[in-house]
């Protein structure tokens, strides 16, 4: 079942004066959704839990249980996940500001938020948040994605928007690639554009870059027309702002098929793939040993193989199946709604058979897919320009 954890309590009083040392591992034990008030409780405690030390304290305490994020009906919030006896819970809601948020995109622990107002940068870490500056108009086909330049041992902080669609309102294919940096956006020319990627499709940013899975396209000045040929792995490259080269997948996917990427560790890319219109809806799941906007290699075997069909009889929606796994129990946990798209479900499989479900309660929206994504603190600043707050 989900529940929501008790609020942690404490005296601020009682923890005044006490010495740094025990002040940062006091605090180091509450959850990222507690800092914003601690901030605020006095400026001594807004600098400790900025600092260095506290984060890697904090990280290191958290490495003890599974946290993740997850967008449950609009609602993005900080979660416990247990394997062991499997629960989900709420540990509190990282929207404090009851900013209405459509979609979330996720690098290293900063998210880039679609709101009613616009696009945010957040570090919930932090409690930062940077408006991105509006643009004259937007496209209802709009793609975006979250990365950073590397420059030496700095981290500048991109947004990327793309539209590479047709478009049956108007009856021609709008193609338009922007990147959003130093206040400004600026337009992205002489891109080769001979692939398609489904418009609910998630890219998955790592090491400051983002992949897709994606198809190949023909006839551009048409509706897309997408040949039965396999899919393959697109990456785009921020700090040269350029979309790199076809990478190969450690399976053939077609059209219709489940194909979604998760992070592991930060540093390596999972791929969950599940073909479609097979009796046996298998679930396979691959994790790379590297990955580079111009290379991937994978294991010489898969992480896990599922056969879903004695347990739930069904194939993940191809525009869900946001999941990721844990490598020591050998399990993964897989976001769907049920068969009757009536509840948003947490999945958790692995080997010989093994499935549990959690409710993760009711889905009002049967378009509005749950979302999870892995999620380590960061004190990484946005270094967009203006607009911080």
């Amino acid at each position: 079942m989900m529940s929501d954890l008790p609020r942690d309590r404490f005296d601020p009083k009682m923890m005044s004066d006490l010495p740094r040392d025990m002040a940062e591992e006091v605090l180091s034990r509450l959850p990222v959704t507690s800092l914003r008030e601690v901030r605020l409780t006095c400026k001594k405690w807004n600098r400790l839990t900025k600092s260095q030390s506290f984060l890697k304290k904090h990280i290191a305490k958290k490495k003890k249980q599974i946290e993740v994020v997850m967008m449950l009906e609009s609602r993005v919030s900080l979660m416990s996940v247990n394997l062991l006896y499997p629960c989900v819970e709420r540990i509190g809601n990282l929207d404090a500001d009851q900013i209405d948020i459509s979609k979330i995109f996720h690098c290293e622990g900063l998210f880039l938020c679609m709101t009613n107002s616009g696009l945010v940068i957040w570090n919930p870490y932090l409690g930062q948040k940077s408006w991105i500056q509006h643009r004259n108009s937007y496209h209802r086909w709009d793609m975006y994605a979250l990365g950073y330049e590397k420059k030496k041992t700095s981290k500048y902080s991109k947004v990327l928007r793309f539209v590479n669609n047709h478009d049956p309102d108007v009856n021609h294919r709008i193609c338009e690639f922007e990147i959003y940096s130093n206040s400004s956006w600026k337009v992205l020319d002489d891109l080769n554009l001979d692939w398609a990627i489904l418009f609910n499709h998630r890219g998955l940013s790592l090491k400051g870059n983002t992949y897709w899975y994606a198809q190949e396209k023909i006839d551009l000045d048409g509706p897309p027309v997408i040949r039965d040929l396999p899919g393959f792995l697109l990456s785009f490259d921020f700090t040269t702002e350029r979309f790199g080269p076809r990478l190969p997948l450690p399976f053939h996917a077609f059209f219709g098929d489940t194909v979604t990427l998760s992070s592991v560790r930060e540093d390596q890319l999972a791929v969950l793939f599940q073909k479609r219109g097979v009796s046996g809806y298998t679930v396979k799941i691959w994790i790379s040993t590297k990955i580079e906007p111009n290379a991937v290699s994978w294991g010489t075997s898969l992480f896990l193989a599922v056969d879903m069909n004695p347990l739930i009889g069904f194939q993940f929606d191809r525009y869900a199946g946001s999941f990721f796994v844990d490598e020591e129990k050998n399990v993964a946990v897989v976001l769907d709604k049920d068969s009757g798209k009536s509840r948003n479900i947490a999945y958790i499989i692995g080997k010989n058979g093994y499935l549990k479900q959690v409710d993760l309660g009711e889905s009002r929206n049967r378009f509005c897919y749950p979302l999870v994504c892995s999620y380590v603190p960061s004190s990484l600043q946005i270094e967009l320009g203006n607009n911080l707050i």
